[in-house]
This record gives structure tokens, C-alpha cells and sequence, in this order.
């Protein structure tokens, strides 16, 4: 039987979910034991690769590198997860939204409290060209399961890859679907 591949995304947040997933501690070595990680934040590899099992999806879609890139996660994607608060609801990557624009966040952040030539960069590759709105991913592609938290707490993550593993899908209820 084929191992299950498995992979971890992080798109426009602050990692924490990736912390929260560290904190699974031991836990890590037995799921090293039964899945075969292929992408992700500490995996050295460029390109996501085609055919992966479960992928947790960190972050909100921001800009246009995070749209293209969540575009192919879900091609490539068997089961995507929105893994915390970000990628789930928008959090706080999205608190720029009641501006309806990216242009007042470069302006402040480039021009308003620049010392030295102030200037909005926009070279290819400098800065990603921001979306006006901040989403979360099930707004963009279809999403499979939701892990919410932020960041969601080690013990909330395990119960979900362990109901996946076991092909239960994702039945989290009561205190494991809490946000915050």
C-alpha cells in the first residue's frame, strides 16, 4: 500500500499554525512513521508536487502569489484542509478589508512613514502585487476540512490528521470547531 503523501502550505499569515504544529512534539515522529511529507515550510523543495494526499493550507490568500498558488494546491490536492483562523475566515490578514483596497495599506507602509525615497516597490518579484480583499481559501477553491484556531492548539490538529488517517474524514465537534 502506498504511504499517504502529506504536505504543509503557508500562504499570508504569521506562521503560528506551523508552530502549533511543532507543538505535536513526539507525536511528529509517529506521523513520520506513516505519511511521506513532500512540501512544506522545512521541506526543500520548489515546486508543489502533483498527487498529494492531505495538505494544511496556513493563511489567507493576500496576493496574486497566494491565488495561483492556492489554485495549484487544489489541482494537485486530494484533501486541503484551511488550517486556522487565516485561512479559515480571512482573521488578521484581513483586517485591511474595510479599506476596499491594497493601495491605502502600500501608501502608509511605502510612503507615509518612509525616511529615505519613499516609493511603492513595484518590480517583479520585490513585492507581490496585493488583492484589494484579503480571502480565505474556501472563497477561492473548494476546501475538504476546517481547522479552526489561532492558533489552533496541537491536540485540535492531531485529532484531525488521526480521523483523516484513519479515512474517518474530519469529524471534529463541540470545543475542537472553536475559533480563536
Amino acid at each position: 500500500m502506498d504511504r499517504l503523501t502529506f504536505a504543509t502550505v503557508w500562504l499570508g499569515g504569521c506562521s503560528g499554525c506551523h508552530m502549533s504544529f511543532l507543538d505535536l512534539d513526539e507525536w511528529l515522529v509517529d506521523l513520520a512513521d506513516l505519511v511521506d511529507v513532500v512540501y512544506g515550510p522545512v521541506v526543500d523543495r520548489k515546486e508543489y508536487p502533483e498527487n498529494v494526499g492531505v495538505c494544511l493550507v496556513e493563511g489567507a490568500v493576500a496576493n496574486e502569489d497566494n491565488l495561483e498558488q492556492i489554485k495549484l494546491i487544489r489541482a494537485r490536492t486530494r484533501h486541503l484542509v484551511s488550517f486556522g483562523d487565516c485561512a479559515v475566515t480571512g482573521n488578521v490578514t484581513a483586517m485591511r478589508n474595510p479599506l476596499h483596497a491594497a493601495e491605502p495599506v502600500l501608501r502608509r507602509a511605502y510612503l507615509d512613514t518612509a525616511n529615505l525615497r519613499p516609493r511603492i516597490p513595484q518590480a517583479r518579484g520585490i513585492l507581490p502585487t496585493l488583492l484589494d480583499r484579503v480571502l480565505p481559501v474556501h472563497e477561492v477553491v473548494p476546501v475538504d476540512s476546517f481547522l479552526p484556531g489561532c492558533p489552533p492548539p496541537a491536540g485540535r490538529i492531531r485529532a484531525l490528521l488521526q480521523d483523516l488517517l484513519a479515512g474517518k474524514g474530519s469529524g471534529l465537534s463541540g470545543e475542537q470547531i472553536r475559533f480563536g
